[in-house]
């Protein structure tokens, strides 16, 4: 009784903490970093116990496989590890001035970035070939492919971002000029076009990996349905925002947002890692 109290305590910390990260980062903005580091810390450790309660733990006294498993869904975890940082850097500055004066701590979150990108990659990759064995092949060839090719795109953009964007803003700062370079126009398009490109992938990834999952009888009804229909939505947003920038402009920059195409594999690291738990990882 006390352990279901504990697991079903882990599970309702871990759906909170997007949440939490979203109202704090938007709603308050950015604090300063003995403020924040210290929570984000404490949020890590508690994230941490939490993923072993609902899961990891019970699987690592079952069979390797189980093991694996439960490592799979925790990889797709992880980037809300690094992501609830967030919560307390607040949005990107929105001046050169404003990005210079905190330019460390938005390459941390660039790094954050792109280290959550490859752990994204290791848990589509970990659980595609997992739902193989199975026997459902084609929507899980799908997603995995899907991810190997958004992935690199995105580390690449988030790359843009943090470090390249970081330089050019400290040159200007430091010049006192508010000019941006003629080449910068063209640059800022082609990342804008590989931002559409990666995010639309790692979106139509989920939605192959939701159906593979359902296939394999994994996935509930509902969380099918919740899932599918986010991901196709957000998939369709993405794509529609390229063509018709002024109506989509507000839908796709929130579609964008770095963190979040990672939601939805978040939930499903999280429920995956619920049914190791619960020993409903049978396929």
């Amino acid at each position: 009784m006390q352990n279901s109290k504990s697991r079903m305590t882990s599970y309702t910390y871990l759906i909170l903490v997007p949440i939490i990260i979203a109202a704090l980062g938007f709603g308050v903005g950015h604090v300063n970093y003995t403020i924040y580091l210290p929570v984000w810390f404490l949020n890590v450790v508690f994230m941490i116990i939490a993923s072993w309660s609902l899961g990891l733990k019970a699987a690592k006294l079952k069979s390797k496989e189980d093991y694996n498993l439960a490592i799979t869904a925790f990889f797709l975890i992880v980037p809300y590890i690094f992501i609830s940082m967030f919560a307390g850097l607040g949005p990107p500055p929105e001046t050169a001035v404003e990005w210079t004066e905190k330019a460390t701590e938005q390459q941390v979150r660039y790094f954050f970035l792109v280290i959550s990108g490859v752990f994204i990659a290791f848990g589509f990759i970990g659980l595609s070939n997992r739902l193989k064995t199975a026997g459902e092949s084609l929507f899980s060839d799908l997603s995995s492919t899907a991810i190997l090719i958004a992935i690199p795109l995105f580390i690449a953009n988030m790359l843009y971002w943090g470090f390249y964007l970081t330089e050019l803003f400290k040159i200007l700062s430091s010049q006192n000029s508010t000019n941006y370079p003629d080449w910068f126009l063209p640059t800022k398009q082609l990342f804008g076009l590989i931002s559409v490109i990666e995010v639309a992938l790692t979106y139509f990834a989920t939605f192959a990996i939701v159906i593979a999952l359902k296939k394999t009888g994994w996935l509930n009804a509902t969380s099918y349905y919740f899932y599918l229909l986010f991901s196709s939505l957000a998939f369709v947003i993405i794509i529609l925002s390229a063509f018709f920038t002024d109506t989509f402009k507000i839908p796709g920059f929130a579609v964008s947002i770095p963190a979040f195409p990672f939601l939805m594999p978040y939930f499903i690291g999280v429920n995956l890692l619920k049914r190791v738990g619960n020993n409903q990882n049978k396929l």
